[in-house]
């Protein structure tokens, strides 16, 4: 796999090497057993595979390529770049501006953009209305488009869907960049609709079935579906792809879950005719961190830690998979870890962050559990194993621990 040109600072002493000796010993990524990162008093459990993935750095590399030749130009982002906070801050801090929010909301008018000003397109790429914008303005959009393949691989599948007649039932969060990229590309060739959960695959079912009116369609799904939507015609033939960082088993049990309902409507035999069965379109990093994140279940820890921005949707199915084990605490980076009897940690399901006491368990030797998002730096994760170890007082033989870990990869082979 291509490698990538990013800022020495994203890279780390510990995980880097860490994610090297599991490399060397499993180069075609078969074992998704965890990582024992072994010292006195400590042992850290690391999921197999976490941190940057192929399109995090791709869309890094050309950010700062965007900095490093345009020196004397305005350079914009649409949106973040990643959902990584110190990530976006660093972009900032070096002169890149955001002309959007996370939401859309505009931060800098159209009118301010010139010609010959720089805009870089994020990771989750921007919807077509928006691209029409930039071209308008005269702005060149391919040499700094950082969009991540695997984002583009789904608008093609729309595409195709959609000349093969099929309605795209996109599997989403409606408000996330990459769904408003994705379903804006998508109606340029098919009937389209978002659906967030299996709860609302099952609103849209009793639709389907006819067992819910269908004058309260255009209520329930209101602005997540196309213009000129026929709930009973744009509903005869459907496919679902989905937002590259959902959870793979609720893409699936969707997916699964709508072909039994058209099975239901026209029978067993023309259930192809009506459903098309495509393959889930999640990105590989987001199928191998879930797997990998899900292949720690086997393990009996204290407690686990999630890294990665709070508004990262790949990196908040981390924790939900996590929280169905362990006592869970989802951490943007180290500052969170407030003392050594204190942590704040953003809540999930309320939406807002906390602080909690006594978090550390008392008891050594202490077992601990840490994964990371695709847009979360390797180096921020060290920061975290490393302030931890400062807090219950464990001085750290890296040397040792990556050696023994080595080791026993190497009587694996």
């Amino acid at each position: 796999m291509k490698t990538f040109d990013i800022p020495h600072f994203y890279r780390s002493p510990i995980i880097s090497r860490v994610k090297a000796i599991r490399s060397n010993n499993d180069k075609r990524k078969k074992d998704f057993s965890p990582t024992h990162l072994k010292f006195d008093g400590i042992e850290f459990v690391l999921a197999r595979h976490f941190g940057f993935c192929f399109g995090v750095e791709n869309a890094i590399e050309i950010s700062y390529k965007a900095l490093d030749e345009n020196p004397d130009k305005k350079i914009y982002l649409l949106s973040q770049m990643i959902h990584n906070p110190g990530v976006n801050a660093d972009l900032v801090r070096r002169g890149i501006e955001f002309i959007q929010d996370t939401s859309g909301n505009q931060l800098i008018p159209w009118e301010n953009i010139q010609a010959d000003d720089i805009v870089i397109i994020p990771a989750f790429g921007t919807t077509i209305a928006i691209e029409n914008q930039l071209k308008a303005i005269g702005v060149s959009l391919k040499a700094y488009d950082t969009t991540c393949p695997f984002v583009e691989r789904v608008w093609k599948k729309s595409e195709k869907l959609g000349n093969d007649d099929y309605t795209v039932i996109i599997h989403g969060k409606d408000q996330h960049e990459e769904t408003r990229a994705t379903f804006s590309h998508s109606t340029e060739f098919a009937k389209s609709i978002i659906v967030r959960d299996i709860n609302e695959a099952r609103i849209l079912a009793d639709f389907i079935l006819g067992k819910r009116p269908a004058n309260e369609f255009k209520e329930v799904f209101k602005n997540r579906f196309s213009e000129g939507f026929d709930m009973v015609n744009d509903l005869s033939r459907i496919g679902v792809v989905n937002q590259t960082t959902m959870l793979a088993t609720e893409t699936q049990e969707i997916s699964d879950f709508l072909a039994t309902v058209m099975e239901e409507k026209y029978g067993t035999e023309k259930r192809d005719q009506h459903f098309a069965n495509t393959r889930d379109t999640l990105c590989y990093a987001t199928n191998d961190n879930q797997t990998a994140t899900l292949a720690l279940m086997d393990v009996d820890a204290d407690i686990a830690f999630v890294v990665g921005g709070y508004n990262s949707s790949n990196t908040s199915h981390l924790v939900e998979l996590c929280e169905q084990k362990f006592t869970t605490y989802y951490i943007k980076d180290e500052d969170e870890l407030l003392s050594s009897t204190e942590i704040q940690h953003f809540n999930l399901h309320k939406h807002e962050l906390e602080q909690t006491v006594n978090y550390l368990p008392a008891k050594r030797p202490l077992k601990i559990i840490i994964t990371s998002g695709a847009s979360c730096p390797d180096a921020t994760v060290d920061r975290v194993i490393q302030k931890i170890a400062e807090f219950v007082e464990i001085e750290l033989d890296i040397e040792a621990a990556l050696s023994a870990l080595k080791e026993e990869f190497n009587e694996k082979l």
